[in-house]
């Protein structure tokens, strides 16, 4: 009996212990960033009329907010309506809701539509087969930690992909999982309307 209360009471003190050293985290403003970082918010306001919370957070490094956005926006053989797609199912696969929401307003900019973008993030795009084979494609990439099903990977190429694209699918999936992790860990406020839950 002493044994169960001791293990008992361990146990409280441990929840009590987590619950008062769990961290907050804050997204910084532009006068809590470095002068570096302060341009790129600059630029960002400029270009974006914000500063997303995501970019924002990345901030608190001094380097890798910009380190990020030069990865984002490489050139690629694959066009931005295709980068969505892997956005929308990579961010679902990691149930990043701040992505999930950032990539549904963006997935409308590229044209999609609701019906579509729901389709996409379920890992499947039954309105165009070669999305669909890049969407499911990117799913079972995800899923597996690069060891995408044979069978994913033969109608990525029967339908046009290039071992080049797959590389570019890759960067995607890659640049894609270091925002769906950041927001993952840290819950900072989604500044986007906030995507359905499927």
């Amino acid at each position: 009996m002493l044994g169960f209360n001791s293990s008992f009471a361990l146990s409280n003190n441990d929840k009590l212990f987590k619950k008062n050293t769990m961290q907050k985290f804050t997204v910084p403003t532009r006068g809590e960033v470095s002068e570096n970082n302060q341009e790129v918010f600059d630029n960002l306001q400029k270009g974006l009329g914000f500063v997303p919370n995501l970019y924002a957070y990345f901030a608190k490094s001094e380097t890798a907010l910009a380190d990020y956005l030069a990865f984002q926006n490489r050139k690629s053989t694959l066009r931005a309506k295709e980068r969505e797609v892997i956005n929308l199912v990579v961010s679902q696969v990691n149930g990043c809701k701040y992505c999930q929401s950032a990539h549904t307003v963006l997935g409308k900019m590229n044209g999609f539509t609701d019906e579509q973008i729901i389709e996409l993030r379920k890992g499947t795009a039954s309105f165009d087969t070669k999305l669909d084979a890049l969407v499911k494609f990117a799913k079972s990439a995800t899923e597996n930690k690069g060891r995408a099903s044979e069978e994913s990977k033969e109608a990525f190429f029967a339908t046009g992909y290039t071992e080049a694209n797959l590389v570019d699918v890759v960067i995607v999936i890659g640049d894609k999982i270091i925002s769906n992790y950041i927001h993952n860990l840290t819950g900072f406020k989604i500044d986007f309307p906030v995507a359905d839950v499927i």
